[in-house]
């Protein structure tokens, strides 16, 4: 982790959370410096850890029509043993999931909330199985089916 995080460095992560497909001579313009600053900046940013990596954010309305819509559950996850190789053990199963999009420790209440997607209620069940129903230490599970995306906003708030 780098300490000495400066206003540029805070407008270069806002102007990547925003558009990280700029170029570097744009991302340079964008926040008033040059293009070789631009370049060693980002790269102290992702060597430090700070950008984890660089994604495509898809439309999943627009590709219903091909795909279908699927399913989305936000899923709560309460354990019956809480000590900490318990909790490690259910978040590295989860996380080897490409169902699981999302997965948050929580407090008060579940110890767990996921954020899942799958096709199909099968497939939603084929998941409930291989990660819940199958684990010994899974004490409840409350899965909530999202029936419409008002937003979805992956930035991290700088300011």
């Amino acid at each position: 982790m780098i300490s000495d995080i400066d206003e540029i460095d805070i407008k270069l992560l806002e102007a990547l959370q925003d558009d990280a497909s700029l170029s570097n001579q744009a991302l340079a313009a964008r926040v008033f410096i040059s293009p070789p600053t631009c370049l060693r900046r980002v790269k102290r940013l992702r060597d430090a850890g700070l950008i984890e990596r660089e994604i495509a954010i898809l439309n999943p309305d627009k590709l219903a029509s091909t795909l279908g819509h699927g399913l989305t559950a936000l899923v709560e996850i309460t354990l019956d043993q809480q000590g900490a190789e318990w909790q490690q053990a259910f978040e590295t199963r989860v996380a080897q999931d490409n169902a699981v999009q999302q997965c948050y420790r929580v407090s008060p209440g579940p110890d767990f909330v996921l954020v899942v997607h799958v096709a199909t209620m099968p497939g939603y069940l084929a998941l409930a199985q291989r990660l819940f129903t199958s684990d010994a230490n899974v004490r409840n599970v409350k899965a909530f089916f999202s029936t419409k995306r008002v937003k979805f906003e992956p930035k991290v708030l700088l300011a």
